[in-house]
């Protein structure tokens, strides 16, 4: 199906549903997982790029064209002006919490949402269906495959114990054994020259859906004061 020059209503309802649906599809995966842009916002974003382009074909001017010779009308700029603006909403969602980055796959899924709308609003219903089938198999079904593969973490921690306390050599035989590797970033007294503060960035490689960091903690806790431990990201 391609973008007839004449619309019917019943093409305009046909579109508008199939974009409502294919966002509600999309949006109640990003929704149920708690995310930013949930259920209603992916079908607001579809439902605005499926209008750009259903009135973009609404306002071609059909004096002596044909209907291969919309796409390179001037016409075309709204809907590429949706995908723009689209641009500063995905950014939004993406938040970073110190080190660490989240909702790109959120502001990836908004993006996709909109190329969606604006392909079943331009009447390309089967390239719809078939994005929208291919984003719900991609944020479903290779979810499970992306918390398999295994990947690099690391975390920033600063330890407190008695100043003559071998930390540097202590530290790396409790963590070995859980595959955790440690490197010294620097050491500090107390004023009083009793205790003092060891910081260490930590790297191990684990799948996301295997958790280590509970076991770090439990083990380091039994022979030093933990004051700090947070995960960061490789820059």
């Amino acid at each position: 199906m391609s973008m007839p020059l004449h619309p019917s209503w019943l093409d305009i309802v046909l579109r508008l549903a199939l974009t409502m649906l294919a966002g509600a599809i999309i949006g109640l995966d990003r929704g149920v997982r708690g995310h930013a842009a949930g259920f209603r916002t992916t079908i607001l974003v579809g439902l605005a790029a499926s209008v750009a382009m259903i009135q973009a074909n609404i306002l071609l001017s059909l004096s002596g064209k044909s209907p291969e010779s919309f796409s390179v009308m001037d016409l075309m700029r709204l809907p590429l002006g949706i995908l723009t603006g689209v641009g500063f909403i995905g950014g939004g969602t993406i938040l970073k919490k110190g080190d660490l980055v989240t909702g790109v796959t959120t502001a990836a899924t908004l993006w996709l949402v909109t190329v969606i709308g604006l392909c079943l609003g331009g009447g390309q219903v089967i390239l719809g269906i078939v994005a929208t089938a291919l984003a719900v198999f991609t944020l479903q079904a290779l979810k499970r495959i992306d918390r398999m593969i295994p990947r690099e973490h690391r975390a920033r921690m600063v330890l407190t114990c008695d100043a003559a306390q071998d930390v540097l050599n202590e530290l790396p035989r409790i963590l070995a054994p859980l595959g955790c590797r440690d490197q010294f970033q620097g050491r500090t007294h107390s004023p009083t020259a009793e205790t003092a503060e060891y910081v260490f960035e930590l790297t191990w490689r684990r799948p996301n859906s295997c958790l280590l960091t509970g076991d770090i903690l439990s083990a380091l806790d039994r022979r030093f004061q933990i004051k700090q431990f947070e995960l960061t990201t490789d820059v």
